[in-house]
C-alpha cells in the first residue's frame, strides 16, 4: 500500500510539472517585462502604468463589458475546466440554485415546527429555504441586531459600526445568489477593480492586476503575479516553481483531482507547503501572510495549506473568483435587512435580544443525548422560558456552540470534536480623518473635504487594501468604498483597519489602540501626517474569537450538519462545506443544512411531527 501511495503522489507530482512546463512560456511572455529588482514601486509610478482606479466605483449593470470582470457566468478565455467539479465550488449553477430556493416543497401534513438558535447569515439563509419549502421556522439571536458576526450596528451618534471589513469575493455564489432572490444584489453590491492592492510603508504601492484586456483565468491570473511590483525578481522566480508544481495547476485541468490533492494538505502549514519545492520565504513575508490574514486572522506559519490553497484554485480557474466588492454602505442596511423582509413575508419569526440558555433535550439509557425537544431562553432580559420545536437547528459560531451545548452532548464524539476548534482575537478600528488619507498625488485634492463626494467621487484607493508592514493586514477608506452610509459631508477618510491577530490589544484601552492604528496608518500614508490630518473620531470593536482558527488538522473536526440526534441540526461557516469560514461559508453552509433537513423531512415528520405541541402539554 505504501508503495502504491508513492506511485500515486509521485505520478501526480509528474502530472504537475508536465503542466507547468506547458505554462511556462506563457508565463515567461509575462515574467520578462515585468521583472523589477525592487519589491516595490511608487505611487506616481504605478499611476503611470497601470492606474488604480479613484473616483466612482463600477456598480452592477451599470459596468461596461470591458469592466464587468465579476460577473458569475460570463466566460472569458481560459476560463474552461476538465473534470466534474464534485463538490460544486466552480458551478454556476449554485448561484441560480440560491437565487431559485429549495425545489422540495413540503406536504402541508408534513410541515414541521423548527428553531433556529442563531440569528447570523448561516441561521438566515437556513430559515429561507425552509420557510420557502412549506416549513414554519422561528429564529433566536441574542444580539439586538442580526448578522451575526457580519452584522452592523448604529451608534447613539449615528456612526454605523462593524465587527470587522466585509468583503465579497466573486466566487462568493451562493451569497449572491441569496442577495439576488431577495432582490437587493445590484443595489447592494459595487464592484470594484479588479486588482488587489498592497500599501507599503512610505506610500510605495504594489498590485497584483489582473485586468488584461479581456482575457481571464489562468492567464491574467500569470500576468499578475509575473508583473507585480510587489516582489522582486527571485521572489517572483521561487513562487512561480511553486505554483508551478502545486494543485491549482492539475486544477486547470482535473478541478477535481486538484482538490482532491488540497483536501490531503490540511495537516500542514501553508508555509511548509510553500518552501518544501522552491517557495521563498520573501514571497511569504510581502505576499502570502498579508492575505492569510485577510482571508483566517493567521499568517502563513499557521495557517493550514488547505484554507489558502482553496481560494488559489479558485483565483486561478474563473476570472472573477478574485474580483472583489463591497457593500453600497453597511452590511446590515445593505445585507441583513432585505433578509429580514424576506423571512418575514413567509411568517418567520424573528427574536432579537432572546438569548438561549439550554437545549431541552432526553438522553438514552447510557446517558447520551437521543432527542431535543426545545430551548430555554431569556427574552428582553427576562426570566428563561421554555420553547418546544419538533426541530432544532443551532446556527452559532465557535464559541457559540461550545457555551450552549450540554456537557452530555460531548459523550457523542463528533459533538466533542468541536470543543478542539478555537477562535482567533481581532480588533476592529475605524478611523474618521479631516482629509483624503489614501489619495498620493494630489495634496489639495487629499485636503478637500468642502466639495460634494457622495457615492465613491472622493479622491483615494477605491477598493480593499493590503499591507505587510502595518499590525492591520487589510484596511480599505470606506468613505470611498461604501459611501452611501460612511461618506459624510464636510469630512474625509473612514478608515476601517483589522487587526489580526489582535492579542496584545484584547486588554488594551480602545483609546491607545486607535492611537496606535493611526500611526500605522501615517507610516503607510506619510503625506496624510505631513498635510496635518487629523483623526476626528475613532471607534474599537474586539472579538475574543471571531472565525475559528483554520490550523493544520482542524478540518476533521469539523461537524457535519446533519448530527447524530435526528432532530438536532447544525449550521454556520464552521461547520463541513468545501470552502472556509467567511460569509460565503455561512451561506453555504445555511443552504446545506436545509437542504438535509428537506431531505430528512418524511422521516422526520413521520417520528417528531408534533413533538412540539405534544412537550409543551405534559
Amino acid at each position: 500500500c505504501e508503495k502504491r501511495k508513492g506511485m500515486v503522489a509521485s505520478g501526480k507530482l509528474s502530472h504537475n510539472l508536465v503542466l507547468a512546463v506547458l505554462l511556462l512560456p506563457i508565463a515567461a511572455a509575462f515574467v520578462a517585462p515585468g521583472l523589477r529588482v525592487s519589491p516595490t514601486t511608487s505611487a506616481s509610478r504605478l499611476s503611470a502604468a497601470s492606474p488604480i482606479r479613484r473616483g466612482r466605483a463600477i456598480r452592477g449593470a451599470a459596468a461596461t463589458k470591458a469592466q464587468r470582470a465579476g460577473a458569475v457566468g460570463e466566460r472569458k478565455l481560459g476560463d474552461s475546466v476538465i473534470g466534474t467539479d464534485a463538490s460544486r465550488l466552480l458551478d454556476d449553477s449554485l448561484r441560480g440554485d440560491a437565487l431559485k430556493g429549495p425545489s422540495i416543497k413540503v406536504d402541508p401534513s408534513k410541515k414541521l415546527k423548527i428553531g433556529i438558535v442563531g440569528g447570523g447569515l448561516a441561521g438566515m439563509v437556513t430559515a429561507m429555504d425552509l420557510a420557502d419549502a412549506g416549513h414554519s421556522c422561528e429564529i433566536f439571536e441574542s444580539r439586538n441586531f442580526a448578522g451575526g458576526k457580519a452584522g452592523s450596528w448604529v451608534d447613539k451618534d449615528g456612526n454605523h459600526i462593524e465587527m470587522g471589513l466585509h468583503v465579497f469575493f466573486g466566487c462568493y455564489y451562493n451569497l449572491f445568489g441569496i442577495l439576488e432572490r431577495v432582490g437587493t444584489f445590484d443595489e447592494s453590491m459595487r464592484l470594484k477593480d479588479h486588482l488587489h492592492t498592497f500599501v507599503n510603508k512610505g506610500g510605495d504601492i504594489g498590485a497584483l492586476d489582473f485586468r488584461m484586456g479581456g482575457i481571464g483565468a489562468p492567464f491574467n491570473g500569470l500576468k499578475a503575479f509575473a508583473t507585480t511590483e510587489q516582489l522582486g525578481v527571485y521572489d517572483k522566480l521561487m513562487n512561480a516553481v511553486r505554483l508551478g508544481t502545486s494543485p491549482i495547476v492539475r486544477a486547470l485541468v482535473d478541478f477535481d483531482g486538484g482538490m482532491e490533492m488540497v483536501r490531503d494538505l490540511d495537516d500542514i502549514t501553508f508555509s511548509e507547503w510553500f518552501l518544501r519545492f522552491g517557495g521563498s520565504r520573501g514571497s511569504i513575508e510581502r505576499m502570502w501572510d498579508p492575505i492569510a490574514y485577510a482571508l483566517g486572522f493567521i499568517d502563513c506559519d499557521n495557517i493550514s495549506a488547505r484554507c489558502m490553497l482553496t481560494i488559489f484554485q479558485l483565483f486561478a480557474i474563473r476570472s472573477e473568483a478574485s474580483v472583489l466588492r463591497m457593500c453600497e454602505g453597511s452590511p446590515n442596511t445593505y445585507v441583513h435587512e432585505p433578509i429580514v423582509k424576506y423571512l418575514k413575508e413567509r411568517d418567520v419569526k424573528i427574536n432579537l435580544n432572546s438569548k438561549v440558555v439550554e437545549i431541552l433535550h432526553t438522553c438514552d439509557s447510557d446517558g447520551k443525548p437521543s432527542e431535543v425537544q426545545g430551548i430555554s431562553v431569556e427574552q428582553d432580559g427576562g426570566e428563561a422560558v421554555e420553547k418546544k420545536f419538533d426541530i432544532l437547528v443551532c446556527a452559532q459560531d465557535v464559541p457559540g456552540i461550545k457555551k450552549l451545548l450540554p456537557e452530555s452532548f460531548r459523550k457523542h464524539d463528533m459533538f466533542d470534536k468541536i470543543y478542539t476548534l478555537v477562535g482567533v482575537p481581532v480588533a476592529t478600528v475605524q478611523l474618521r480623518f479631516d482629509g483624503w488619507v489614501t489619495e498620493l498625488e494630489d495634496m489639495a485634492a487629499l485636503k478637500d473635504v468642502k466639495g460634494e463626494f457622495s457615492d465613491g467621487k472622493a479622491p483615494g484607493l477605491d477598493n480593499l487594501l493590503y499591507s505587510a508592514d502595518a499590525e492591520f493586514s487589510c484596511f480599505a477608506d470606506l468613505a470611498l468604498t461604501s459611501p452611501a452610509e460612511y461618506y459624510k459631508p464636510g469630512e474625509g477618510s473612514l478608515l476601517q483597519c483589522v487587526l489580526t491577530p489582535a492579542d496584545r490589544f484584547m486588554s488594551m484601552d480602545p483609546e491607545e489602540v486607535a492611537r496606535i492604528t493611526a500611526e500605522q496608518v501615517y507610516e503607510l500614508f506619510p503625506s496624510a501626517k505631513e498635510q496635518g490630518l487629523k483623526v476626528t473620531w475613532s471607534n474599537v470593536v474586539k472579538l475574543q474569537q471571531s472565525l475559528y482558527r483554520e490550523a493544520p488538522g482542524m478540518d476533521k473536526f469539523r461537524p457535519d450538519q446533519r448530527t447524530v440526534i435526528p432532530n438536532f441540526y447544525l449550521s454556520g461557516s464552521y461547520t463541513y462545506q468545501d470552502y472556509i469560514d467567511s460569509m460565503e461559508g455561512a451561506t453555504k453552509s445555511g443552504l446545506l443544512t436545509a437542504d438535509k433537513i428537506l431531505k430528512d423531512t418524511d422521516y422526520l415528520a413521520a417520528n417528531y411531527k408534533g413533538l412540539a405541541e405534544k412537550a409543551a402539554a405534559v
